[in-house]
């Protein structure tokens, strides 16, 4: 399926590559921030015609060893910050504090953590990914680490203005091998978190409505205790979301919700085949309508799968998708040490870029891939809050063909990435969508009645 298109970026020395983000910063440009370990973290920007880094030393804060980024807005005022997670130990403490950097009204940035109020409160835990969450529905964000070893945290700022660590108050602070964290209406209609831990149970934290969570994996049989996780996504299963994870080594898993509200493993035995993963990603590369599910493995080749949703109409959640093994083509970078990566419409064309970042054994390039001929048409929804900063964790659906689609904004997923705030629907052949229902953190909803297709739709917030 994919050709290798990595001359997207002007500049692409080999490096230790780990996670990749794709975020707002500025509120207006997309940018892909790439965590650097050892080396600068990286923030690529669409300019000429290619990718170029437009990282300043603030960003690129070189020596550090990041491994983790993601973006989300954290004190309403329309822009998003960037949290990197620095590990320069396996597990347990560590000498680099994390960042959560901010921009300032003069362009420039600064680490939240470097004030005097703030440094009691800096991570230094090890940890893996970090998602965001917008736990009340209000539009404010929180970062939320999974820690290695180490408690997990929930980063919030304070009425008073300090950050302020609430993983504890709110029954999160479980201390795990954390690996992958996801953050969307999976278990509720509200903002809940699942992550993916090694040499133990994974996490589901259900919101109780409030912004408060209680811990349900066991009852929902999401567990895993006997595997070791990595990536984690959600994916389309006719209108529902439905979840999909690597383990290392171990069998991989795609999880469907039945009607009473456990989930239920219905990967095929080829999808479930053990492999070196780290990251996992759902997106619609070529515009067929269907998502396509990368497994990006380290040393070995990658893996491609269609996620076909099948004719349903009793509307029963579970067995609705078929899988077929795809040529990954170019992606399946046999020879690549893949860690990280992450998707997104880079060039503007309607067809998303798949970047992965390289390097974790030696230092290797970035590597894009993109679809050989995809399907022409589309569409594009991009949820704001009511600061007008990217909605993560809203939920948008799609209604064409006589079919629904879901899609979540992601917040946090893949494995140490973040995935670009748009809803990305291919639409095959067809033309014409019939319904677009955007639902927000808190309940709120907005229709939009026959949108126009190879469009992108901004979606504010709804006034009132």
């Amino acid at each position: 399926m994919f050709e290798d298109v990595s001359g997207l970026i002007a500049d692409n020395p080999p490096g230790l590559h780990y996670g990749a983000a794709v975020a707002a910063p500025d509120g207006v440009r997309p940018c892909v921030v790439i965590a650097g370990y050892g080396g600068p973290n990286r923030v690529l920007t669409w300019s000429g015609g290619q990718l170029r880094d437009t990282a300043p030393p603030e960003l690129a804060d070189e020596g550090r060893q990041a491994i983790g980024v993601a973006a989300g807005d954290l004190d309403g005022d329309g822009r998003e910050e960037l949290y990197v997670l620095n590990a320069d130990t396996f597990t347990g403490p560590k000498k680099y504090a994390d960042r959560l950097f901010k921009r300032r009204p003069d362009g420039g940035w600064e680490d939240l953590f470097e004030r005097p109020e703030n440094r009691a409160a800096r991570n230094l835990a090890s940890g893996r990914s970090v998602a965001v969450i917008d736990r009340r529905g209000v539009g404010r964000y929180g970062f939320f680490v999974a820690n290695y070893g180490r408690p997990m945290r929930l980063y919030e700022l304070a009425p008073g203005g300090a950050l302020a660590d609430l993983a504890p108050p709110l029954d999160l602070a479980r201390t795990a091998c954390g690996r992958g964290a996801l953050a969307l209406p999976l278990f509720s209609n509200h903002p809940d978190l699942f992550c993916t831990n090694e040499q133990g149970a994974n996490f589901a934290f259900r919101n109780r409505g409030d912004g408060t969570f209680q811990e349900v994996a066991h009852e929902l049989r999401l567990r895993d205790c006997e595997e070791h996780g990595r990536g984690v996504t959600a994916l389309d299963a006719g209108g529902e979301l439905a979840l999909a994870w690597g383990n290392w080594d171990g069998p991989h898993r795609l999880m469907v919700r039945g009607p009473r509200g456990t989930w239920t493993d219905r990967a095929t035995p080829g999808l479930a085949f053990p492999s070196a993963v780290r990251t996992v990603i759902a997106a619609d590369f070529d515009n067929d309508g269907n998502d396509e599910l990368f497994f990006n493995n380290l040393g070995e080749p990658n893996r491609l799968y269609r996620a076909e949703v099948l004719a349903n109409p009793d509307r029963q959640v579970g067995g609705a998708l078929e899988l077929t093994m795809l040529d990954a083509g170019a992606a399946l970078d046999a020879d690549g040490f893949g860690t990280g990566a992450a998707v997104g419409d880079f060039d503007g064309d309607g067809v998303l870029e798949l970047l992965v970042s390289r390097g974790e054994k030696e230092p290797q390039p970035l590597a894009v891939f993109k679809a050989r001929a995809a399907y022409p048409n589309w569409l594009r929804v991009r949820p704001l809050t009511r600061f007008g900063a990217p909605a993560r964790g809203a939920v948008v659906r799609a209604e064409y063909g006589g079919r629904v689609r879901a899609k979540g904004i992601c917040a946090g997923s893949g494995y140490l990435c973040q995935m670009e705030p748009v809803a990305h629907f291919g639409l095959g052949e067809l033309r014409a969508v019939d319904r677009v229902v955007v639902t927000w953190p808190d309940g709120a909803r907005v229709v939009l009645l026959n949108p126009t297709a190879r469009t992108t739709v901004a979606v504010p917030y709804p006034k009132g």
